[in-house]
């Protein structure tokens, strides 16, 4: 990834009181090489016979986005189109390459089913992990076990290991960790998509709950269904850029009309 000297991450200072995301010129782009490279010992031959060559791929292009406290954002898009690069950025784990991003309170990211779980810890040890993570004491997290396990379901599995888990289970324990630490910020990466219809109930019920308490929420998702019924405001990335922005099913519609003509 190309990282020029004008890209900033900046505090809550320069928000305003009803804000907590803003992104102002976000660029994010990377190097791919431009042929396939199978193993570690072809890419040193490579590299020492100056035979690497790059592209510049633009994940992210000149992105302008304000998300408020007590929103619901649906971030939609085609497979590429930046979607999951634009919560990285805002949850700090990926620099822009320009332009500024500014942060309120605590961010909460669940950007990959499995990203945050070492297989081979408990259930229970991932809690602890993952409350470390998000800045939580032992003894905070201890008092928040029981809460979390109830709200996942996963009574029968939380000592066995993570790598014994279905999707579906690991992405119920990981919403259930990063909602019950009452973040500033929530940001969902497909998380969702991959419970049953009980669990996905009270995974949109909490989620209605944190608007009301002002909470902004960032939910990247395929299932429109879902964004429509769940966001109060959608953007369209594509390829890169925010094609459209406005109400959900507007957007929704205007994607879904794209991708049929």
């Amino acid at each position: 990834m190309r990282t020029e000297p004008d890209a900033q991450i900046l505090p809550a200072g320069e928000l305003t009181t009803s804000d907590r995301i803003r992104l102002q010129d976000v660029t994010v782009r990377y190097r791919l090489p431009r042929e396939r490279i199978h193993s570690l010992k072809e890419y040193a031959i490579r590299l020492v016979q100056r035979r690497l060559e790059y592209i510049d791929f633009q994940a992210l292009s000149g992105i302008n986005l304000q998300v408020r406290a007590g929103e619901v954002l649906g971030v939609i898009g085609a497979n590429g189109a930046g979607k999951s690069t634009l919560l990285k950025v805002v949850a700090r784990v990926l620099p822009p390459g320009s332009g500024r991003v500014w942060t309120c309170g605590r961010v909460a990211p669940l950007l990959g089913i499995s990203a945050a779980f070492h297989p081979e810890l408990t259930g229970r040890e991932n809690v602890f992990l993952n409350g470390a993570l998000l800045g939580f004491s032992r003894q905070q997290m201890q008092e928040r076990f029981d809460a979390i396990v109830e709200f996942s379901g996963l009574h029968n599995f939380i000592d066995a290991p993570i790598r014994t888990y279905s999707t579906g289970m690991v992405g119920r324990l990981g919403f259930a960790i990063a909602t019950d630490v009452k973040p500033d910020i929530l940001l969902i990466d497909e998380v969702l998509s991959v419970g049953d219809s009980e669990f996905s109930g009270k995974a949109e019920q909490r989620i209605a709950d944190f608007c009301s308490a002002g909470i902004a929420v960032v939910v990247v998702s395929h299932a429109l269904d879902r964004i429509r019924a769940m966001c109060t405001r959608a953007i369209w990335i594509d390829h890169g850029r925010i094609a459209a922005e406005g109400g959900a099913d507007e957007v929704a519609k205007m994607y879904l009309e794209s991708r049929a003509a």
